[in-house]
């Protein structure tokens, strides 16, 4: 070995070790982290997609030695924006906020930028982040996993699918129906199920109803895993057609009925990462100025659960991380 490669191999050593010295001080120390507040406003409900979204936010924090402040808004657009607001005045010094209906947090996301205040917009947002002065997205593109989920139908046989939307005012919804319609070679119905989360009950007394009034439907594209399960799937069994069910997102009923082969698959926009990635992107702009995502958004889905996949997944559902 030449005395130039020993030499080279050496540097490279000692990089590594102060660069290893440099990381564990601050941890051993706290830094100065502990006084970086980042704030993550979303118009979640708790249930088992935001659970999750919100473990990813919380770890991040701490993993970076920070302080998070995440607060749902129950599908409250009024209540979002003024939650974020109210952010601005208490101290928040970068914000994440999911946009499912921009119009209404649009002024409250402005109001940020204008007070110098980093933000990105996640879950929800993708085509209109720009808008809301966020300098990225963190997510999936709701037309593309509509899109996704068409073929997949088309693959597994259906000839009329209904695409159920839970929230009217959630642009993210109707732009996942938009794609599939898009991509699926037969017909699609996009069916009102608005507050359907409220009510899983009445929701599949009402799936129920549509499906004895049209006897071609033979798929059900479910844009939320409880209304996949707690309304679709009973449906499907109460009206005896054994329909082509997906769903976007999961929990571990979900999971277990596409064990089972209840329905055939989920997509999986991981929003444990939109969570967690929202923080870290946030950090790095508060501490280092870095604005990543060149403009553009950074997707984290659409994945997909299958029988294929699902074991493993179901591990990591239960560790609470997807």
């Amino acid at each position: 070995m030449s005395w130039k490669k020993i030499s080279v191999i050496a540097a490279v050593a000692s990089l590594s070790l102060a660069g290893c010295a440099a990381t564990s001080e601050p941890a051993a120390e706290g830094g100065d982290n502990s006084a970086i507040k980042i704030c993550v406003y979303t118009h979640g409900d708790g249930g088992t997609f935001w659970s999750v979204a919100q473990a990813g936010a919380e770890k991040a924090a701490a993993d970076l030695g920070i302080t998070v402040d995440y607060q749902g808004s129950t599908n409250d657009s009024a209540k979002q924006a003024s939650t974020i607001e109210a952010g601005i005045a208490g101290g928040c010094q970068g914000i994440a906020a999911s946009a499912p209906d921009p119009d209404a947090i649009k002024d409250a996301m402005l109001a940020a930028a204008d007070a110098g205040i980093p933000t990105v917009t996640m879950n929800s947002g993708s085509s209109v982040f720009k808008d809301l002065g966020a300098f990225t997205h963190v997510g999936q593109d709701e037309i593309v996993a509509g899109r996704e989920a068409g073929y997949r139908f088309n693959e597994l046989g259906a000839t009329k699918v209904l695409c159920p939307i839970q929230e009217a005012a959630n642009v993210g919804l109707t732009d996942r129906c938009k794609g599939l319609a898009e991509t699926f070679e037969g017909e699609t119905v996009d069916f009102n199920l608005d507050g359907g989360l409220a009510d899983l009950a009445g929701s599949a007394a009402k799936l129920q109803a549509a499906l004895e009034a049209d006897p071609a439907i033979d798929g059900i594209f479910a844009l939320n895993a409880d209304i996949a399960t707690g309304a679709a799937l009973v449906a499907s069994d109460a009206t005896g057609r054994g329909a082509i069910i997906g769903t976007v997102d999961m929990s571990a009923d979900a999971l277990q009925a596409i064990k089972d082969g209840t329905m055939a698959f989920a997509v999986d926009q991981q929003q444990y990462a939109q969570g967690y990635m929202s923080v870290v992107l946030l950090y790095l702009n508060i501490t280092n100025a870095h604005e990543l995502g060149g403009g553009l958004p950074i997707y984290t889905g659409p994945g997909f659960v299958t029988a294929d996949n699902v074991d493993k997944v179901m591990e990591l559902v239960a560790a609470g991380t997807r």
